[in-house]
């Protein structure tokens, strides 16, 4: 993939949006960010009132990461294949979430350290590689292994949007991927480990002081090569995290919104903006998560979360259950009446 900049949603559509929103039989802002959403959605598909939101695909992609065996995390690594296939069986906490607001699921093993035979073909067909490499020791991928996995993602929402999807998310499964998530986020923006670690899936002290740690060693070992955003994923990232930036950046090129979900998409949404400038103009955030990396990386990218309910679960959950707000902004843009419409002639 090489450097491109991807123009926004039509700023003339935008403007008739704006325009149809402040003719509502409304109070002028009483509809506050759904009115807002509406309008952006109506830009990003190119039509004033935006249509419906009926078909939403959800694409968690899961893997691995050497990093998970030096203490980061609060479960071992053989959780990455055990949700995997909770996944497949439709039972993990984001599928009874797509299940309620009719959103379709597909999870990909791209890196998990397992073989995954038994599952069907489509889960396992586009395998990079069994893991990534522990990033304060050693690469996460040869830049080989980063430009095929940017190109598999590039492909995979290059099919969806072939196949008519109108809004688009990506989900992660992967024991020690919030490690590896702030270091993406601190290589790009220039930060220090401090400011980026969090508590993952629930480390207490000790871990969150070996977790700074691992970030720090790191980015050090990384110094000098953090402007090329292929190499920060060469670097520090994993085939599954460099696939969702090959994702984002065709997305936002074929002009298919999307909606991010945590810490993981946004770390990936800083990186595909930083190779695709003007990208992140396609793309909303679902929702705050509790990482202090993804505080830094959602204002680097000029983007407010649609929700705040302290959730830090991953898989695509918290975009999910921001969808029903983006629907009811579409509702409203739809079907509340012009004031025009009802004022006596």
């Amino acid at each position: 993939m090489t450097r491109t900049h991807v123009a926004p949603p039509s700023p003339d559509i935008a403007a008739l949006a704006r325009e149809r929103l402040s003719g509502l039989a409304t109070p002028p802002g009483a509809l506050g960010r759904v009115g807002e959403l509406g309008v952006w959605l109506s830009a990003a598909q190119g039509v004033v009132p935006p249509r419906p939101l009926t078909d939403v695909r959800l694409v968690v992609l899961a893997g691995d990461h050497g990093v998970a065996a030096h203490g980061v995390s609060a479960y071992p690594a053989a959780i990455t294949e055990a949700m995997v296939r909770t996944l497949v069986a439709g039972r993990a906490g984001v599928s009874a979430l797509a299940r309620e607001h009719g959103v379709t699921v597909t999870v990909l093993d791209i890196a998990v350290d397992a073989e995954l035979d038994d599952l069907p073909d489509a889960v396992t067909a586009r395998k990079v590689r069994r893991g990534s490499g522990a990033i304060q020791l050693t690469d996460a991928l040869t830049r080989e292994q980063a430009e095929h996995s940017l190109a598999l993602g590039a492909a995979l929402a290059g099919e969806l949007a072939d196949d008519g999807a109108q809004l688009l998310m990506t989900g992660d499964l992967g024991i020690g991927n919030t490690t590896v998530a702030a270091a993406l986020v601190a290589a790009t923006l220039g930060l220090p480990a401090d400011e980026v670690t969090g508590r993952g899936t629930g480390i207490d002290d000790d871990g969150w002081t070996r977790k700074r740690d691992v970030v720090a060693q790191a980015l050090a070992r990384a110094a000098g090569r953090t402007s090329d955003p292929v190499e920060v994923l060469t670097a520090l990232g994993s085939a599954d995290l460099a696939a969702t930036v090959g994702f984002l950046v065709e997305a936002s090129t074929r002009g298919v919104p999307v909606l991010l979900d945590g810490l993981m998409s946004v770390a990936c949404a800083v990186v595909a903006e930083a190779h695709a400038p003007g990208a992140a103009a396609w793309w909303l955030a679902g929702h705050r998560s509790t990482e202090p990396a993804q505080a830094h990386a959602l204002k680097s990218l000029g983007l407010e979360p649609v929700l705040d309910l302290g959730m830090r679960l991953g898989e695509g959950s918290g975009a999910v259950t921001a969808l029903p707000v983006l629907r009811s902004s579409v509702a409203v843009m739809r079907d509340v009446a012009l004031l025009a419409e009802i004022l006596p002639s």
